[in-house]
Parts: structure tokens; C-alpha cells; sequence
């Protein structure tokens, strides 16, 4: 039993998005050669929904790139062909289960087309694809809960295309340099939503209980960019400029569908000004998949999110933590669908730009801060991310999926801004439109955007898409400072560790309550910049606009030119550095008068971070920032805010907070609720768990690792369903420290022995559930080994109904074997 919890204790404890280092198998991955161009591609399918498989049949019309041709070669990955032809004509093939070559039986010409006819069975479950990090298996076609077996989860069948995994569910050339028109007959039972790429043109309900629905795309997208998506939805209907844009919901969710998606209207709108070209589509659909194997995919007018995209009125009043994805997505109907990479090398016209995107909305909509507060995020994500050796551009990868990471999305997103910055926003936004103009329902690559943005600005961008777009790495800059009172200049030593770049820097020098903006270019390993001054600065400020992509140390500058950094310095980033700075001298005065200060800093993310960094140990002389922290936990306008106040006074165990915490557990807000119940139950238990007791259904779920652990420590056999039901997530959630792991197993025992059938019930429920859905990660072993624990336990006790529970768990162990 040791060894098992210890098992749990390393499973758990592991992050499992820690990817496999490869070294890149060094053959040339350019542009797939274009022998073929698809025309228009039509599909008729429906499924068999017991064996996971699709009846398909497929017209194809293709034409010769150039050179005439007597054959073509599909991507058609673990099918089984019934027949091909062409008219009525039968054709000869060969078929290896992945490549599909068709003889045409004449010779076709350049710029004659053809159409064959392919009838196939589509069998998913057969592919042996391997993905990415996120897609163990890359089946293209994706079926959930097939035989309605399972009461949490509804039966749903969606596709997922990038890279190449839509020739999975239909024959295809599967790579992003080519483009089709669509249209697609999809026949299901009646009960079922359906949603494609364009329009639905017609819905026609068949003799036999199922219904057909036709949709069709006029304009032509890449293969990847196919979609279906079929299952029980809500509708929520929206538009932009008489376009449709609709939010597929499951029905529970359709009371919030607009709280999480209904800014999309005007994010089109935007868009649509910003890049200079108007939304191309017919329509915007988003539709919510459970299972999904990413976060979400533009498939052109309709993107589907995974289910984290589902939140409560609780989480919204918050946040919406998916903007970003939604936003994201949203832009990729230029930047991806529009205009579409050439080849996965060239994903950053893609990913990049989609990436930027979430930052123009968060500026637009929310402010600056709010915008900077991301690109930092975004900066250190791809500089913690063991990314600094690899290309922008990257010809050379072990798998295509490798591209998809920190550099084609997070330093991508960041080059652009630094673009943005070298050209100024009329000819970076002027230039952008003229790529998409250019390209538009075509592809591109890297190049073509440096053309596009030279011919608007005249300057030559090679030294900069050289440098930054194909190469690798960043500046790593170690400042340096001399002070001369008497020449009264201070001179900037930037040096240069790993590579040599070349860049200009921007230094701000405050002195006597004005600030000198300087820009410097630095070509060299080692460079002085001299710096005039009639008293001695209080700030010398590197890399003052936060622009450039860069690491910076700088062991020299002083509290007191942090300090004077946080009240003057105008980025968000300067405040942040500042702050951080401040908190690691709580014990000098004007350091924490300073970091109080910073608790009514003007943007929100800050204050959060100041008062995770407060320290309030000896609160009697810090009563100026517990102060602020009152005010922040009664009248903040962001809920968020006012959640991690009251967390803070919650520590303090004081009963003038009481009402504070009462009216907290009340809020609307699950951030405000939920450290409101915490502070009140450190401060008085009765009065917590009176008050948890009217939790809804919705916020007892939200907060649901909170409330097992409070019910643990007062071992509630009332709520010991309650407990079983979220007993490992808890234990996810909380690192499962040895505190934890004590701690689980008392809990385990306390069930496993116990009478409480519904409790047995949901632990073995959610241990098959999650040994299922873990099972690469050896979770299933792990689930295994406890509900072998379970039935020992249970075996050992005098319960009179112990036969029953062994039962549950072992019916629980088959289904996992299974």
C-alpha cells in the first residue's frame, strides 16, 4: 500500500506537458511539390456509431499544377476502399493505407480538370498517426461517447485537421499549400446537431429517424481547415453586418454562451478595421467539444474550442479566461485561412500573427497594461520554454508537430510587435493589408510578408527577418554602469554573452524630474553609450520601451532606483520589475510604503500582484497597508481583486472581518465566495459550513477542491459522496505534497471502509473515469492498484453490505481492463 500511494504521489506530481527533446532529423522540410491542384472537393458521409467508423463517398476534382499527369495521389490514412471511378467508368489503384494513387486512365493537361469518385469507410480508430504533445493519436475524425453509455458525457463526433489528419475521415492531398471549395452532405440521427464550414443550405429529415444536412463553402481553404462537428446543442444566435455568428453550446451553457463568446461581433469588427480587410466569410461559428484533444482550431467560420471554454456566471463575473483563445482563433480567419502557410516550416504566418492578435484585442479593448500584461506573459513563456536554439522559420524537425511551440507562437507574437515598433503602425498595419490583399485565399511565407511590408515602407527588412525570423535565440545583455560627477556623463556598458545581435536599444535617463530618451544601436559583443547629466540620475532605464526581445541583467541598479522606477517609469513592466523588487525588502520603509502604494496601482493585474507579495507580518506597524488591503476586499471594482484581499485579511484570523467574509460568501463572484469562505472558516467554523451548505450546485462544483478539504478536516460523513466524487482532483490540485499524500491516504481508508454505497460509488466512478482518460501516463495503473485496495479494504470490514461495495469496485476494475 506504500508503494502504491507513492506510485500516486510521483504520478501526480509530475506536469505532463514536459515535452521529449528530440534533436532535429536534419532533412529539408520545405513546400510539399504542387503536382496536383485540388478544385473542389464534395463529401457524403454518416457513421456507424458502434464501431467508430464512417461510410463516405467522395468527389475529388483536381487539375494538373503543370506538367500533364496519368495519375493522382491522395492522402487517405486506414481506410478501406469499396470502389473508385470516374463517370462510370471503374479506375485502377493502389492503396497502402496511407497513400491512395489513382490512374486516371488518360492524360490530363495543365489547367484540365478531373473528378473522381471514391466510396471508403473512414476508420479512425485504425490510424496510427502520431501527434503532438496534445494529440497522442492524430485520427482526424474523433467519436465521444458513441453508444451513450457514459452519464457524464454526451455522444459527440467532431474532426480535428492541423496538421494532416483530416485524410483520415476523407481522401485528399493533406498539406496546407493546396485549396478547395466544399461542400459536404452529412446524415445523422435527428436529434443531432451539425456544423460545418459555409452555409447550411438545406436540412432534409430522411424516413429512417436520421436527418441530412447540406452545407457548402464557396471559397476555397486548405484541407486542414475541414470540419465537422456534430452532438447535442443549443444555438445561440448572434451576427456581425447581416453575417451570421453563432455560439454552439451544450444546453446547460446556453444561459452564458454570450457572457463567453459574445464580444465576438465586435472583435470581427475590429479585425476587420485593423488588418484592412473585412471579414471574408459567410459566417462565424464556434462550437464546444468535449474530449478535445487542443485547445481550439480555426476551421474556417467554424472554430472549436475545447470545454474549457465552458464557465459559469461565477467564473465570467471574474473572468473570461478564454478570450484570448477566442480572439486567437478569430484572427486566424486572416492570418491561417485567408492568407495560409505554405508549409509547416512556415507556420508563423499562421501561429504568430494569431498570437499578436490576442494582444491588438487586449489594447484595444482593454487598454495597455492590459495588452503589455500578456506580451510579458507571452516573453517569458518562450524564455523559460528551452526555446532559444531554435529558427523562427524552421526547415529542419524531427515531426511537423514540432513546430507548433513556444517560438511560432509566443516569440513570434513578440517579433511582430518588435516589427510593428521598427516600422511604426501606419506602415506595419498598411503593409499587413497588403499581404493579405496579395495572398488572399492563397498561401504564403516568410518572405512574401517582408516583401509585402518593404514595398509599403521602402526600407529593407532582410538584416531583420535574417536575424530574427531565420535564426534563433535572443540578445542576452549583461549592464553595466560609470558615473562621473566630475564630467557628469554616465556611461552604459551593454555586453553581449552567446550570439552577437544587432539591435537598436532604448535607454531613458531621469534626472531632476525630466526624462532624456535615448536609442542607441548596438552591433558589437561589447558597446559604451555616454550619457550627459547636471545632477546624477535617479533611473538610468535599459530597454526603456520593453520592445526589444531581450534578457537583461543588471546587478547594479539600487532599491532606490527601483522605488523611483515604480512612481515614474510609464510601462507596465517597469512597475512589475519594480514591484517584485520592492517585495523582497519589505523591511525598509519607503520600499513597503511604496509596495502599499502599488496596491491602488491603475491596472489590475499589478495589485494582484501586489498583494501577493505584501507581507503583513508585524501588522501592527504596517496599518496604512492593511488599510488599502480593506479597502481593496470591499470596493475594487475587479472581483478578482477583491477575492485575494479577503484572502489576505482572512489570515489575519481578526472578527471585525467578519462581516467582510459573510457578505463575501454570498458574492456572485466564485473568486470572492471562495476566499471568503476560507477566511471564514479559519475565523469561525459553524458559521462557513452553515453558510456552505447554500452553495448551488454550480458553485459547489467551481469550488469544489476547496470544499473537499474543509469536509475532510471535519470529517463530514454527510458529504462523504461529495468528498469521493473530488478526492483526486483535489489531490491534483494540491502538488500532492507528503502533507497531501498522509493526508489521501487517511481519506481513501475512510471511504474504502466505510457503508456509504453513493460515496464507494463515486470513487470508483471517478477512478475508472480518470484511469481512462490518463491512461498514456500509467494513471490507469494507478487506478488499478487502488480499487484492488478498495475491495481488500473493503473485504476486511464487518460491513453487512461489503458484498455489494466489492462488487461496485470490481465491476469498477473491468471496465478499466477493458
Amino acid at each position: 500500500m506504500k508503494k502504491l500511494f507513492l506510485l500516486i504521489a510521483v504520478l501526480l506530481s509530475v506536469i505532463i506537458t514536459a515535452q521529449e527533446h528530440q534533436n532535429p532529423i536534419k532533412i529539408y522540410r520545405g513546400e510539399r511539390t504542387k503536382i496536383h491542384d485540388l478544385v473542389h472537393t464534395k463529401l457524403k458521409v454518416n457513421f456507424d456509431f458502434p464501431k467508430r467508423q464512417m461510410h463516405g463517398e467522395a468527389w475529388i476534382t483536381a487539375k494538373p499544377h503543370f506538367y500533364a499527369v496519368q495519375n493522382i495521389s491522395l492522402d487517405a490514412k486506414a481506410m478501406l476502399i469499396h470502389s473508385i471511378k470516374m463517370g462510370n467508368k471503374d479506375l485502377e489503384y493502389n492503396y497502402d493505407g496511407n497513400e491512395l494513387i489513382i490512374n486516371l486512365g488518360n492524360a490530363y493537361a495543365r489547367d484540365e480538370e478531373f473528378t473522381v469518385y471514391i466510396n471508403y469507410t473512414a476508420r479512425p480508430e485504425e490510424v496510427k498517426q502520431k501527434g503532438s504533445m496534445a494529440i497522442s493519436d492524430a485520427k482526424g475524425l474523433y467519436f465521444i461517447d458513441p453508444d451513450g453509455t457514459d452519464p457524464d458525457k454526451p455522444t459527440e463526433i467532431w474532426t480535428q485537421g492541423e496538421t494532416e489528419s483530416n485524410s483520415c475521415w476523407f481522401p485528399t492531398i493533406d498539406s496546407p499549400n493546396q485549396k478547395s471549395t466544399e461542400e459536404i452532405y452529412i446524415t445523422i440521427p435527428s436529434k443531432y446537431t451539425t456544423l460545418s464550414n459555409g452555409l447550411l443550405i438545406s436540412s432534409n429529415e430522411n424516413e429512417d429517424g436520421t436527418r441530412t444536412d447540406y452545407w457548402k463553402m464557396n471559397q476555397p481553404i486548405a484541407p486542414y481547415l475541414f470540419f465537422m462537428g456534430i452532438g447535442v446543442y443549443s444555438k445561440v444566435e448572434d451576427s456581425w453586418q447581416g453575417k451570421p455568428v453563432n455560439y454552439y453550446v451544450e444546453p446547460e451553457y446556453e444561459s452564458v454562451a454570450k457572457d463567453i463568446f459574445g464580444n465576438t461581433p465586435e472583435m470581427i469588427q475590429f479585425f476587420s478595421d485593423k488588418f484592412g480587410v473585412a471579414y471574408p466569410w459567410d459566417k462565424y461559428s464556434q462550437m464546444v467539444a468535449r474530449d478535445y484533444v487542443s485547445g481550439a482550431m480555426e476551421n474556417t467560420t467554424s472554430t472549436l474550442h475545447a470545454e474549457t471554454a465552458y464557465q459559469r456566471k461565477g467564473q465570467l463575473v471574474d473572468e473570461n479566461i478564454w478570450e484570448d483563445v477566442i480572439s486567437h482563433e478569430l484572427s486566424h480567419h486572416w492570418f491561417g485561412d485567408l492568407v495560409t502557410t505554405e508549409s509547416w516550416s512556415n507556420i508563423t504566418v499562421n501561429e504568430s500573427f494569431a498570437d499578436y492578435s490576442e494582444y491588438l484585442w487586449r489594447e484595444y479593448k482593454y487598454g495597455k497594461d492590459h495588452a503589455d500584461a500578456h506580451l510579458y506573459d507571452n516573453r517569458q513563456q518562450y524564455l523559460m520554454g528551452h526555446n532559444y536554439d531554435k529558427d523562427l522559420v524552421r526547415f529542419h524537425y524531427a515531426s511537423r508537430e514540432d513546430v507548433f511551440d513556444g517560438v511560432s507562437y509566443q516569440k513570434g507574437g513578440v517579433i511582430l510587435h518588435m516589427l510593428r515598433n521598427e516600422l511604426g503602425d501606419d506602415a506595419f498595419f498598411t503593409g499587413l493589408q497588403h499581404y493579405l490583399e496579395s495572398h488572399k485565399f492563397g498561401t504564403a511565407e516568410a518572405q512574401q510578408l517582408r516583401i509585402a511590408l518593404e514595398e509599403v515602407s521602402g526600407k529593407d527588412l532582410n538584416p531583420f527577418f535574417n536575424q530574427w525570423y531565420y535564426s534563433n535565440g535572443n540578445p542576452r545583455l549583461h549592464i553595466s554602469y560609470d558615473y562621473s560627477d566630475f564630467y557628469k556623463t554616465v556611461t552604459v556598458t551593454v555586453k553581449q554573452s552567446d550570439k552577437v545581435f544587432d539591435f537598436p536599444l532604448t535607454i531613458d535617463v531621469y534626472e531632476s524630474g525630466k526624462v532624456a530618451n535615448h536609442t542607441v544601436h548596438v552591433t558589437e559583443k561589447e558597446q559604451d553609450f555616454t550619457f550627459r547629466y547636471n545632477q546624477k540620475p535617479d533611473l538610468v532605464n535599459v530597454n526603456a520601451n520593453h520592445i526589444l526581445l531581450c534578457e537583461i541583467t543588471d546587478t547594479e541598479k539600487t532599491l532606490a532606483n527601483y522605488i523611483f522606477q515604480y512612481n515614474h517609469a510609464p510601462h507596465y513592466v517597469d512597475r512589475r520589475e519594480a514591484i517584485e523588487e520592492l517585495a523582497k525588502h519589505q523591511d525598509d520603509e519607503l520600499a513597503f510604503s511604496t509596495l502599499t502604494k502599488a496596491l491602488h496601482d491603475k491596472y489590475y493585474g499589478l495589485r494582484v500582484l501586489a498583494l501577493n507579495s505584501i507581507d503583513l507580518r508585524g501588522k501592527y506597524h504596517k496599518k496604512q497597508a492593511i488599510k488599502a488591503i480593506e479597502d481593496l476586499a470591499t470596493s475594487d471594482p475587479k472581483t478578482i481583486v477583491k477575492g485575494i484581499a479577503i484572502s489576505i485579511l482572512g489570515k489575519l484570523i481578526d472578527p471585525v472581518y467578519k462581516p467582510i467574509f459573510e457578505r463575501g460568501m454570498q458574492s456572485e463572484s466564485y473568486s470572492v465566495k471562495g476566499n471568503a469562505t476560507l477566511a471564514m472558516y479559519d475565523l469561525d467554523k459553524e458559521s462557513a459550513l452553515a453558510a456552505m451548505k447554500g452553495f448551488d450546485k454550480e458553485a459547489r462544483e467551481y469550488l469544489a477542491t476547496l470544499l473537499t478539504k474543509i469536509y475532510i478536516a471535519e470529517n463530514d460523513e454527510s458529504e462523504m459522496p461529495f468528498i469521493a466524487k473530488n478526492l483526486l482532483a483535489t489531490m491534483f490540485m494540491s502538488n500532492f505534497s507528503k502533507y497531501h499524500k498522509n493526508d489521501f491516504e487517511k481519506t481513501f481508508d475512510w471511504i474504502a471502509t466505510s457503508e456509504n454505497e453513493e460515496a464507494i460509488k463515486s470513487l470508483v466512478k471517478d477512478l475508472v473515469k480518470k484511469g481512462k482518460h490518463y491512461k498514456k501516463y500509467g494513471v490507469d495503473q494507478m487506478a488499478l492498484g487502488l480499487l484492488q485496495s478498495l475491495v481488500k479494504k473493503q473485504s476486511q470490514t464487518d460491513n453487512a453490505t461489503k458484498e455489494s461495495l466489492i462488487l461496485i469496485a470490481k465491476k469498477g476494475m473491468a471496465e478499466l481492463l477493458e
